[in-house]
């Protein structure tokens, strides 16, 4: 039978040792004195075991939620996906105690519920895309995202990163034969990790490792080159071309362009760009007025509410509208559009 509890190490300290005063002015000996004064160690060793039991606390959370998934369906807070954020030694520890956990009871059955993919907010085209490669979609034992904010937040962490991130994706290679790998923000990515995938993007010949070699999609989504986009459509605009006439052959080259000169990220002046390892790069033009007068509709219509044509188009005028003179584009899309409709309801 097996015990859902924790494991509670208590450690039997002393506060203060002799001839320390307390908090009343006394010394540990009962003699008196004008004003207490602190001790920083004790200070200091208390802030180490409240991030001891913190640590804790999120390894029995991800331990849980990994043998039970159901109860963690109504966090409000995702857990990391394999626990990005823990020690190496210590998620190691925690995937082979899992797993011998797992030789008494059915942890898994559908091969879907340890996937902890969260594209809530992401890439639409990303989701419509893996969606349509894969039966089980972005919950694919085939798919991983990766956002380097939340999967790689501190750079002195990235030995530790490269290795945890080739595991994964040399896993995912061998249990599939095709494989997605999404990286969102890619312009925030560490140039370690870039390096680590110069050599999955370099192109192979069939000979070298056999006609049934695992095939890997990686899909890198970047706010990398908006500037250059908005400045080239707009310019086609005043052309006289409407937006449906402009091809992806108008925007490639500037947009590669852009990225590669960006001073603000690493990604431009890595190998994946030099040696021309990205096959495509798509533009998505900037959303006009008509376009987040839309998204504030299926807003209100993705919380079943009911909207008047004046609220469409207050929200719609709330948004920010590049460039100055012809306030055109909206400056962030559709974002923050779900919040705003909040100032109109009753």
């Amino acid at each position: 039978m097996l015990f859902r509890g924790t494991l509670w190490l208590l450690l039997l300290l002393p506060l203060r040792p002799p001839g320390v005063q307390g908090r009343h002015g006394t010394t540990s000996s009962g003699q008196e004195a004008d004003e207490p004064t602190p001790w920083p160690s004790v200070q200091r060793l208390q802030e180490q075991l409240r991030t001891a039991g913190a640590l804790s606390k999120r390894y029995w959370t991800l331990f849980s939620c990994t043998l039970w998934p159901e109860h963690c369906e109504d966090q409000e807070t995702p857990v990391p996906p394999l626990g990005w954020s823990l020690p190496l030694w210590g998620r190691r520890s925690l995937d082979k105690l899992t797993a011998w956990i797992c030789r008494f009871q059915d942890c898994c059955s559908g091969g879907d519920c340890r996937i902890s993919n969260n594209l809530t907010g992401k890439n639409f085209v990303a989701r419509m895309l893996v969606e349509n490669l894969y039966r089980d979609g972005v919950r694919s034992d085939c798919v991983k995202m990766f956002i380097p904010t939340f999967h790689f937040p501190h750079p002195k962490y990235v030995d530790m990163y490269k290795e945890e991130l080739q595991r994964q994706m040399q896993e995912t290679q061998w249990r599939c034969h095709q494989s997605t790998f999404i990286f969102d923000e890619a312009e925030k990515l560490h140039p370690g990790l870039l390096e680590l995938l110069e050599p999955y993007l370099e192109r192979r010949s069939p000979e070298a490792h056999g006609a049934e070699a695992p095939r890997a999609i990686f899909l890198f989504l970047s706010n990398l080159g908006g500037s250059a986009i908005n400045e080239v459509v707009l310019g086609l605009l005043k052309g006289g071309l409407s937006r449906e006439e402009i091809t992806t052959q108008h925007l490639e080259m500037p947009l590669q362009a852009e990225i590669i000169k960006s001073v603000d990220s690493s990604f431009g002046s890595s190998r994946l760009l030099k040696e021309h390892l990205v096959d495509f790069f798509i533009p998505f033009l900037p959303l006009e007025y008509r376009h987040v007068r839309l998204c504030v509709r299926d807003a209100f219509l993705g919380q079943d509410l009911p909207y008047t044509e004046e609220a469409l188009d207050e929200i719609a005028k709330m948004m920010t509208y590049v460039p100055e003179e012809e306030r055109l584009f909206s400056s962030q899309g559709c974002k923050s559009i779900s919040q705003r409709i909040n100032l109109f309801l009753p």
